[in-house]
């Protein structure tokens, strides 16, 4: 008998049929992961495990573990179940975490509910379990709120959440996405080896192929609600069967971008740019100490010309690209087109804001729910007075079509549209003042891997036809490489290293450098 079997299991929305008869088997000890792009039923798959679908589903087969079934069970059996012997690990840790409590009061819940533990015993179990994830000085953390704490630690301490009580099997939904290379191999190497030291079985949800080839013993490749392909994980790998499956494989940002010109001009300029946060204590608010975000930051960079900018989260990277665009305060020169922009008053930084645009992490929070998306895309053209209001709407359809949208769907709302549409609608917002100069901030993370691919050919063609410089903020260093010409790598505030992309992806200097390239090596990306 298996751990967990899932059998002929179907998930249903009204008419929509999400999940179509998937099937398969966790045994104890082992990793399986379900493979499959957003919208291919693998989380909903996951969440028939223990029962936590909405009411309005419909779900029929079946799902038992230990030989017990899950669909249909009392809410006195599945409340022995859940965060007990079956545990969740989800992608967003903060938001999955209360933050209203610390973290030994939301650690201390699930010790009371299924061990009866409180008080000192309690506190001894949640030290244990913040060291056992490595958290580090954990009896110091126990009054820390989850914004005090880094997206690593953060994931850490889910893990020790989802440990408390000894579970059996580990369900563990896209828990590195959101994460730093360096942190996500810390994190995948700490489920390794918690899972070989407990014996637990775990069922790993993830659209990022290269991430299984390191954690999963069997793989299961999802679309439309349906397992396409299973096998071996070495399998699978080396000798896919199906047509989708290939194509996950092959879904790789590879290639480089345009040369840049010779005679391109430049466009940005940095010297020493520095960016601190002071620190008020006393009744006075006094300055006594400051947050150095980045500490001297040098930036040349040409027309055609794409500078990717790479570190963990807190190295400065962000923040370096929004002191360039004039959002937050800094010290020293920013030339934009040969104009230092740095005393300039918000009037006069007005017309200055359409030569450099930003295009975000996550489009569905940059995106107003509220508005079309030719409100969307045109407001733009509003704030800066550029076109009169009759001409807006021909516009609008011009940059989407070039950003590979309908027009005829401009009318439509965010929600309507999948992860990589709304990028391409974020990309046209930011595209369509014809600015000389994009700030890209992880613009492919929240998006699966065939995505990622057509979105970095997109920008890529956008930057030849228009000699964009670009900006480009990212943690997933293949893409950085087939996106950039130059490489600045920041840790803790500092540009630790900076070279030509093919320098510093082959040949690293700096020991941050070559820690960050040996985690994309093992496969962690």
């Amino acid at each position: 008998m298996s751990l967990l079997e899932v059998g002929n299991l179907r998930v249903s929305f009204g008419e929509m049929q999400a999940v179509k008869g998937v099937s398969f088997a966790v045994e104890a000890g082992e990793t399986v992961a379900l493979v499959g792009e957003s919208g291919s039923g693998k989380s909903l798959t996951a969440l028939s495990t223990v029962d936590l679908l909405p009411d309005v589903a419909t779900v029929e087969g079946s799902v038992t573990f230990q030989g017990r079934e899950i669909i249909g069970a009392s809410d006195k059996t599945l409340r022995e179940i859940r965060g007990n012997e079956i545990s969740f690990i989800f992608q967003e840790p903060l938001t999955s975490l209360n933050p209203l409590h610390t973290l030994e009061k939301q650690l201390g819940e699930s010790l009371a509910l299924h061990q009866g533990l409180s008080g000192s015993a309690a506190r001894k179990r949640i030290i244990e379990l913040l060291d056992r994830v490595g958290i580090v000085s954990p009896q110091e953390r126990l009054n820390s709120y989850p914004h005090e704490l880094s997206g690593g630690q953060r994931q850490r301490v889910m893990i020790a959440m989802a440990l408390a009580n000894g579970p059996k099997l580990l369900v563990a939904d896209e828990p590195t996405t959101a994460l730093d290379v360096t942190i996500q191999a810390q994190i995948l190497d700490l489920l390794k080896t918690l899972q070989r030291d407990e014996g637990m079985g775990m069922l790993f949800i993830t659209h990022d192929l290269t991430i299984v080839r390191s954690i999963a013993d069997r793989v299961c490749v999802m679309k439309d609600g349906v397992i396409v392909e299973t096998g071996p994980t070495h399998q699978v790998f080396d000798d896919p069967q199906h047509d989708y499956t290939r194509k996950l494989l092959g879904a790789e940002p590879s290639g480089a971008p345009a040369p840049i010109p010779d005679d391109a001009p430049e466009l940005v300029r940095t010297e020493d740019l520095r960016i601190w946060f002071p620190v008020k204590t006393g009744l006075l608010k006094r300055t006594t100490s400051h947050v150095k975000a980045v500490n001297a930051a040098t930036i040349r960079l040409r027309a055609g010309e794409t500078l990717g900018v790479v570190g963990e989260s807190g190295s400065g990277k962000t923040t370096l690209a929004l002191a360039v665009m004039r959002l937050i305060s800094s010290d020293g020169p920013i030339v934009l087109l040969g104009r230092d922009i740095q005393g300039l008053k918000n009037r006069a930084l007005r017309p200055v804001r359409a030569d450099i645009q930003m295009v975000f992490q996550d489009p569905f929070g940059s995106l107003s729910p509220r508005m079309s998306v030719v409100e969307i895309v045109a407001e733009g053209l509003g704030v800066h007075g550029t076109t009169a209001k009759a001409d807006r709407r021909q516009l609008v359809a011009d940059m989407l079509e070039e950003v590979g949208i309908d027009p005829a769907a401009m009318d439509r709302y965010p929600h309507e549209f999948s992860g990589g549409q709304r990028q391409r609608i974020a990309i046209a917002r930011a595209m369509i003042l014809r600015p000389k100069v994009v700030v890209l901030d992880e613009p492919t993370s929240a998006l699966d891997m065939t995505v990622q691919v057509q979105i970095v050919a997109l920008l890529r063609d956008l930057q030849a036809r228009y000699g964009l410089a670009y900006i480009f903020i990212s943690h997933d260093l293949k893409v950085v490489r087939a996106m950039s010409h130059r490489v600045m790598v920041m840790k803790r505030g500092d540009v630790v290293e900076e070279g030509d992309v093919a320098t510093i992806f082959d040949r690293p200097q700096h020991p941050y450098t070559r820690q960050l390239m040996s985690a994309a090596l093992k496969g962690h990306l």
